[in-house]
């Protein structure tokens, strides 16, 4: 392999396959997917990320990290269990939930270290892109009172050295969701969703500021994750002008200050409703499937001028999954995200 490729890919509470010790629960028991087993679901999972073949691969809903349980060790369980080469794991900051941001890579072709960027701010809160486990401070509802926003996941910020000695900054991203739980009618779910849609925004107007400060000095960036937003996807976006993931892409005229990824601008361009998915989820009501854009890599201009290959494995509209039953079953079974990755050309 000439180039480098690296992988985004959330796997639906893949906390549940493993014990407190970090050991694969590889049997019948029903795992958190419909008429799933946890053996079935971690099979598939082992063919899914052979498939992938990454070099790094940022695991979203990671297992968690806690007084007893650690990431890092069910990772590398998961990946000797099934021959993974990327079989290295790390984490930054843990997260309040049971949901970590991981990175997952081959050793013999990265050095990767945890390398936060921003300071600490006070319990007060800071405007100017403070460390991602602490405070940002941002006006939500132009009330000229700025609000406190934290992140439940801190990104994951990550210096990547690959053995050929080409270096690169990563960002691994779970944005907030925007579902408005636990709201009782109409009035209460739409101020809510309202509420949940500015707290996006802002984590996402964080991360655009840390964007800024690399492609400033310079540096090649990869950002990528689950943004639980996209171009188009609800009706919040002509309330606030813009989704998340057109906040951290940019919307400067300069290029060198723009981040590209190709699926979201075909769907920002999309005006006949045609548009990538990566997830796909049940809707019990309506009895039916519905799928959206989630989930991003998006690269700097410098990595974008050489030509990369990027690939949603989505079960039936990637060819290469599509024709191989074993490998669109996998991913079906797998999770209810689907992994995006990206072929970066001579990064070696």
């Amino acid at each position: 392999m000439t180039g480098l490729r690296l992988a985004t890919y959330n796997v639906e509470w893949f906390n549940a396959l493993f014990d407190d010790r970090g050991r694969l629960l590889e049997d019948g028991e029903p795992s958190a997917r419909y008429k799933t087993s946890r053996a079935e679901q971690l099979g598939a999972l082992g063919i899914v990320f052979n498939a992938l073949n990454a070099d790094g691969i940022v695991v979203i809903e990671a297992p968690d990290t806690n007084g007893k349980r650690s990431t890092t060790r069910a990772l590398e369980n998961f990946a000797q269990a099934y021959g993974l080469r990327a079989r290295k794991a790390l984490i930054g900051f843990p997260s309040e939930t049971e949901q970590e941001i991981a990175f997952l890579y081959d050793p013999d072709r990265l050095t990767v270290q945890h390398d936060p960027k921003g300071a600490p701010s006070n319990s007060h809160g800071s405007h100017d892109a403070p460390r991602f486990d602490t405070t940002f401070r941002y006006d939500l509802d132009a009330d000229n009172i700025s609000e406190t926003i934290r992140f439940s996941k801190p990104p994951l910020e990550l210096r990547l050295t690959t053995s050929g000695g080409a270096e690169l900054r990563l960002i691994g991203v779970h944005a907030k969701s925007k579902n408005p739980y636990g709201a009782i009618g109409r009035e209460a779910q739409m101020r809510l969703s309202i509420e949940n849609r500015r707290k996006q925004l802002a984590q996402c107007l964080w991360i655009r500021q840390r964007v800024e400060s690399h492609l400033t000095a310079g540096e090649s960036l990869v950002v990528m994750g689950d943004f639980n937003d996209g171009p188009g996807i609800d009706e919040f976006e002509k309330l606030f002008g813009h989704s998340g993931v057109e906040i951290v892409l940019g919307t400067t005229q300069d290029p060198k200050f723009r981040l590209t990824d190709p699926h979201a601008a075909l769907a920002l361009q999309s005006r006949v409703g045609l548009a990538p998915s990566t997830a796909r989820f049940y809707m019990a009501p309506r009895k039916c499937y519905f799928e959206a854009l989630l989930d991003f890599v998006m690269v700097s201009s410098d990595l974008a001028a050489r030509g990369p290959d990027w690939r949603i494995w989505h079960p039936f509209n990637d060819p290469g999954v599509a024709s191989v039953p074993e490998l669109r079953e996998a991913v079906l079974q797998a999770s209810d995200h689907f992994p995006v990755t990206v072929d970066l050309p001579d990064v070696i």
